[in-house]
């Protein structure tokens, strides 16, 4: 009872590590996770880290495991997961009704995952006949809270001669997401591996009768289904 009533007062930054460790978690569960992972991952100090899990230990939201590892309680993990499904459903209704970009939506839609009326998402979610993927590819959460995860491999993962399709895309950077579209990829685009530079791991890549160069940290944030 204390843990629901507590989840209803949450302050934006609580919400928002929350969120932030559930992600790094889930990203890759072999990762140890810690106060020094979770402050690079949300480019804030350290100390402010500290201060933040503390606080919400004590809300029993988050344990701390063997070694220092960071997990979330069961009703920690439901809060983050609420806040990703309200975040993908503003993203697919910015992008689909209001003629927002994929590169547009990410930054308004952190500022809608905070409002707390569970209607108003439930109606949105329904108005938009219940989308399954928002405009960067991920799995939508359902009103039920159930998520899980695409099993995904990265474009920087193939090899010379590989065809595969884009099938997601990191979201947490505008300036990726406005180069991948400047370039012209987009969902479902075919793109074929034409060369791996050994001297500094560049991709040649082929898609629409087009060729371009990208870097590994670019080949590192797409996520692609091998086709070849």
């Amino acid at each position: 009872m204390t843990n629901k009533l507590n989840s209803n007062n949450l302050t934006k930054s609580e919400e928002d590590y929350l969120k932030a460790l559930f992600q790094l978690i889930t990203e890759d569960d072999s990762i140890k996770v810690g106060n020094n992972q979770l402050a690079d991952y949300l480019k804030v100090s350290p100390a402010s880290t500290n201060n933040m899990v503390k606080k919400l230990k004590a809300k029993n939201f988050v344990v701390s495991e063997k070694y220092g590892k960071l997990d979330l309680t069961e009703e920690g993990k439901s809060i983050a997961v609420r806040l990703i499904r309200k975040h993908r459903l503003w993203e697919t209704f910015l992008c689909n009704y209001l003629n927002f970009t994929w590169d547009e939506v990410h930054d308004v839609a952190e500022q809608l995952e905070h409002i707390k009326s569970h209607k108003l998402i439930n109606e949105l979610d329904r108005f938009m006949d219940f989308p399954k993927k928002d405009p960067h590819g991920e799995i939508i959460p359902n009103a039920r809270g159930e998520y899980y995860v695409l099993p995904k491999i990265t474009l920087s993962s193939l090899s010379e001669g590989d065809v595969c399709k884009l099938v997601a895309v990191n979201d947490g950077s505008v300036t990726f997401l406005r180069y991948v579209s400047e370039i012209g990829l987009a969902l479902s685009s075919e793109i074929k591996i034409i060369e791996i530079r050994e001297f500094d791991n560049s991709i040649r890549i082929q898609f629409n009768n087009v060729t371009e160069t990208v870097t590994r940290k670019f080949a590192d944030n797409v996520f692609v289904k091998k086709v070849v």
